[in-house]
């Protein structure tokens, strides 16, 4: 199995892409390198600590604490992506709920994974 098989990772991956695009094809260009840069860089740490998370899956505490990485990113992403909305600097209300909503059920998701690891993980590494 790989990372690449997880729910997780593949929505992050989604996003990843989707923001990134946001980022340069909506934003008006002052944006695009300030919050846009963090967004960006947030979105893409969410996929990052999963990926390193599942590198270190043999010892739980790291898996986890990698895991709880990505949730805090995909916090954060969150709260750039309301930030850009609300301050108007992305104005289409359709991209902006659509993101949103996946922001939140990749959240969902990776809450969920976390309980998993935590109940059913083999090491107590």
């Amino acid at each position: 199995m790989s990372y690449k098989n997880l729910d997780i990772w593949r929505l992050a991956r989604e996003l990843v892409v989707d923001i990134h695009k946001m980022t340069f094809e909506e934003l008006p260009k002052h944006e695009m390198y300030e919050v846009g840069s963090q967004i960006r860089r947030s979105s893409k740490s969410v996929k990052s600590n999963i990926v390193e998370g599942y590198g270190r899956r043999h010892y739980k505490q790291d898996f986890l604490r990698f895991l709880h990485f990505a949730l805090a990113s995909n916090m954060e992403t969150t709260d750039h992506l309301e930030t850009l909305f609300e301050t108007s600097s992305l104005k289409d209300e359709v991209l902006y709920t659509d993101l949103h909503d996946r922001l939140d059920t990749l959240g969902r998701k990776l809450h969920t994974f976390i309980q998993a690891v935590q109940k059913e993980h083999i090491s107590d590494k």
